[in-house]
């Protein structure tokens, strides 16, 4: 890895509700989602991606760059063009908060450029709430 950072990168994450999926806890759904989620990155499947987020979502980029909305970050995505590097979330723990309905996730992520081999790039921790 050539270089690691310590970036926030704040995703909201969309929640299934129990009567969806009531074999679940709420950390293995949000599990379930970082999977999707992850899948869908890697895939470069920006509408699919889009979907796990909320329409007033703050994302901050690697560059510190704070971006104010789903739609900003679909613009930020599309601007990148031919881009080829994709990012894996790997989530160290939650924390779920049943009474207000909302959970605080966090981990580490990784960059991937397939043009450069099969090993993460760039890395650092992420926040998710």
């Amino acid at each position: 890895m050539k270089e690691i950072r310590n970036i926030p990168i704040f995703i909201p994450i969309l929640f299934l509700t129990a009567s969806i999926i009531s074999a679940q806890t709420d950390k293995e759904q949000i599990l379930m989602l970082r999977t999707a989620s992850n899948q869908a990155l890697k895939a470069y499947d920006t509408e699919k991606v889009l979907t796990f987020l909320t329409a007033d979502a703050l994302t901050t980029t690697g560059n510190g760059t704070l971006l104010t909305s789903k739609n900003a970050l679909k613009n930020y995505i599309l601007e990148a063009g031919a881009s080829k590097m994709y990012w894996v979330r790997t989530t160290t723990d939650i924390l779920v908060n049943d009474k207000k309905g909302l959970a605080w996730e966090h981990g580490s992520w990784k960059g991937y450029d397939p043009d450069q081999g099969a090993e993460a790039v760039v890395g650092g921790n992420y926040p998710a709430m």
